[in-house]
């Protein structure tokens, strides 16, 4: 049966806080900050559990090699060798925002019937663009069925491509034939604007989607300079329902009419600017949040614990869940590790709609196998990583044994060993 899945990125062994990302004012802030990769890895798996406590359907994709020698070497150096920042760069665990992993347009959009996945190229950033190939290598292993699923290669560059947080889709329900928002940036004064328009555009004509089903449009220049480096900072969309700041998009009239035109039953739920300023929904991460139905049919936001420490987003939520709308409840998760680095719980997940029988199972998970989980990192992970054990003089090379151990007794566990 054709249901959402969400797929988690596991938080790697190598999470740590090196301020890579220019324009994600939390990564940034906390840039220097000693980490705690065993900690934020465990507070994703609760937040799975959560997500199966609501009947949800949930999946995972694995952490990526850390250092990626490969890359590296690319670069004519290796980890032991290379400039502190090429070596914070190679161990980046950004790969834990499954969000940017893809681009996922589900079967009943598409012209032949199939799910198609676009791996992101993340090019506007170093840190992340060495992803794509192995990001791609995991979604065909997830994803194999030709029958059900079929694999695009990344956008070429320069044209930046950051994946579902800058994809919305809306749908009377999740099997249904839907409309496919596609958010993109031109400006965004002293920062990058991530998503270009013809990425998107090549998108979507890859997938086969319906024009009069597919919806452009312009991210604000004002929430990219506000921090909102991804729409999914601003903006989550589920089914019938649109949750929106109401300065998310660079014209907001244009913006609305064209989903409406599309989607004329869809449900906007617009926060104004006066009752939950820009900045404040950039730092609580209202919008970073999962927007779900659970089997009981109350759409629910799964919202980041920092969200109701904000009196006005706080206050904001009471009175949206007790006006009757269409999002009827919001509960809250301990996402602090991922948080701290730039990320919420719509960070940490790719949506896929799609029959989980046609899910290679090791992808998948119940309560049992998230125990599974977090009893190899709670015995492998690191505790610690301070920054000088990267980006310090004389790298620690310990440290690097101990991530790839760790990641490769996670793959064991899972019967992964493939993806080593």
């Amino acid at each position: 049966m054709t249901t959402e899945i969400n797929f988690d990125g596991i938080v790697g062994p190598s999470h740590n806080f090196a301020g890579l990302s220019h324009g994600n004012l939390a990564a940034t802030q906390n840039a220097g900050t000693p980490s705690y990769p065993r900690r934020a890895a465990l507070e994703g798996i609760d937040k799975m559990r959560a997500c199966l406590a609501l009947g949800l359907s949930q999946g995972i994709l694995l952490p990526h090699d850390r250092p990626d020698d490969r890359w590296l070497a690319a670069l004519a150096t290796t980890y032991a060798d290379a400039p502190p920042l090429l070596r914070a760069q190679a161990m980046s665990a950004s790969a834990m925002w499954a969000a940017n992993a893809a681009t996922v347009s589900p079967a009943a959009d598409a012209a032949d019937g199939r799910c198609h996945l676009t791996p992101a190229n993340l090019v506007t950033m170093p840190h992340r663009s060495h992803e794509a190939a192995y990001t791609a290598r995991q979604l065909a292993l997830a994803f194999a069925d030709p029958a059900h699923f079929a694999h695009h290669p990344p956008v070429p560059a320069p044209f930046g491509d950051e994946g579902a947080a800058n994809h919305m889709r809306l749908a009377p329900a999740h099997g249904d034939a839907g409309v496919e928002v596609f958010v993109y940036g031109v400006a965004g004064g002293a920062f990058p604007a991530r998503q270009s328009r013809d990425a998107s555009a090549a998108i979507a004509r890859a997938h086969g989607l319906d024009p009069a089903r597919t919806v452009f449009v312009e991210q604000s220049p004002a929430a990219i300079a506000a921090g909102a480096f991804h729409n999914d900072v601003v903006a989550v969309a589920n089914e019938r329902v649109l949750f929106v700041h109401e300065q998310a998009f660079a014209d907001p009239a244009a913006a609305y009419a064209a989903i409406r035109a599309a989607a004329p039953w869809v449900d906007i739920v617009e926060v104004p600017a006066d009752r939950v300023s820009l900045a404040q929904a950039v730092k609580s991460y209202l919008f970073n949040a999962q927007l779900v139905t659970p089997p009981d049919g109350r759409t629910t936001l799964i919202i980041p614990a920092e969200a109701t420490a904000d009196p006005a987003v706080a206050n904001w939520l009471t009175a949206m869940t007790a006006s009757n709308g269409p999002i009827r409840a919001f509960t809250t998760v301990d996402v602090r590790q991922s948080m701290a680095n730039g990320g919420g719980p719509a960070c940490l997940r790719l949506r896929v709609v799609a029959d989980p029988a046609t899910v290679d199972p090791r992808f998948l998970v119940d309560a049992a196998k998230l125990d599974r989980i977090a009893g190899v990192i709670a015995q492998r992970w690191p505790e610690t990583i301070v920054p000088a054990q990267i980006l310090g003089e004389r790298p620690d090379l310990a440290l690097v044994d101990t991530i790839r151990a760790a990641r490769l007794a996670l793959l064991e566990e899972l019967e992964l060993t493939e993806l080593a």
